[in-house]
């Protein structure tokens, strides 16, 4: 067992591996209790087998990682299998606003009603609508994808760094920190697993091993953080 206290009043991490323990085969950690007390969320859970991946990765045969990455990219496509409820927005899994403390000005976005309020959000409001005058080519070309984004929603973990993802030999056995999970656009995954922490670098050249490469997605990501906000 383990307990994980977050400066958060939010249940919204207990919630989501609730949620994906209830319609997956994909292992997480057992929530015995989750609750707020004096301005921080608890979670009781089962504390799982195995080490981060992160770990002696880079130690590893082709053959091993081989065998771990299949398995990273079957668990995210039974992730991707599950159909958000009826009037699910842009959010966390229980419909509310969803946490990503690598995003700009706050901690909390949303819910959003559609992904075109979502990009507008990460534009800082801007209008998507409105023709800008003098807007840089890249930006120009920013606003239009995002104009162009249809509602398609996913769950999402949120960042399937090496640290998350825990294994035993060439098994995984758990994908741990679910605070950044929700209901997001199909290449909120890729783009943010793309962006590694200095311990974890190694690992931005395995991500297109388990996860669709979506080169344009990300070159876009790179303008929005370019202008109006880094990761």
């Amino acid at each position: 067992m383990c307990i994980k206290v977050k400066p958060v009043v939010s249940l919204d991490e207990a919630n989501a591996m609730r949620f994906v323990a209830r319609h997956t085969s994909v292992p997480v950690p057992k929530v015995y209790c989750a609750f707020v007390h004096k301005g921080a969320a608890y979670l009781v859970m089962s504390k799982m087998r195995g080490k981060m991946a992160w770990d002696g990765w880079q130690t590893r045969t082709e053959e091993s990682k081989s065998v771990v990455l299949a398995q990273l990219r079957q668990m995210v496509t039974e992730l991707r299998s599950v159909t958000p409820p009826d009037g699910s927005s842009v959010g966390c899994v229980g419909g509310g606003p969803f946490c990503d403390c690598r995003l700009p000005s706050k901690l909390l976005w949303g819910p959003f009603a559609t992904t075109r309020d979502f990009h507008e959000a990460l534009a800082n409001g801007a209008d998507l609508n409105t023709d800008y005058a003098g807007l840089p080519d890249d930006v120009q070309e920013l606003f239009k994808f995002y104009r162009q984004s249809d509602n398609q929603l996913v769950l999402t973990h949120g960042d399937l760094s090496s640290l998350n993802i825990l294994v035993e030999g060439d098994n995984v056995t758990g994908i741990v920190d679910w605070e950044t999970a929700g209901w997001l656009p199909p290449y909120w995954e890729y783009t943010c697993t793309k962006y590694v922490n200095p311990v974890n670098e190694f690992w931005a050249a395995e991500v297109d091993k388990f996860l669709e490469p979506m080169p344009y997605e990300l070159k876009m990501e790179r303008v929005r953080q370019k202008y109006f906000g880094a990761l």
